[in-house]
């Protein structure tokens, strides 16, 4: 069963990422803050991240920066969940380490078949 960390400020998102992830045999965790997803992240080495980027202290693009730059969790792919629609955004993500990028609201289909791709990767 392959472990998600879920990072964002909203506790509506949040329930509603983890209810759609543990439907689907994924073990989850969450994290309310940039700061606070960049320490779980250290601490339990997730298969996956999903990002939001919009939050107060460490944005996602920040928190995703500094994941990607250090050795112990560089390899673990991040996915960008966010209502950032922008083209700029998207490359943004990209140049920050993050491996996708999902636009709110997105598809229940959209999700699980954008993290089985990342972990087949």
């Amino acid at each position: 069963m392959a472990h998600i960390l879920v990072i964002d400020d909203s506790p509506t998102n949040i329930f509603a990422l983890k209810t759609m992830l543990e439907k689907n045999d994924y073990r989850v965790t969450t994290a309310a803050s940039g700061e606070q997803g960049v320490e779980l992240a250290r601490q339990g080495l997730p298969d996956v991240i999903l990002m939001d980027v919009v939050m107060p202290g460490l944005n996602g693009f920040q928190a995703t920066r500094q994941l990607s730059k250090d050795p112990a969790t560089a390899a673990i792919p991040v996915i960008i969940v966010s209502s950032k629609d922008q083209q700029t955004d998207k490359v943004w993500a990209s140049r920050q380490g993050a491996k996708g990028y999902i636009v709110k609201p997105f598809k229940e289909t959209e999700l699980l078949g954008s993290i089985k791709q990342t972990l087949s990767a």
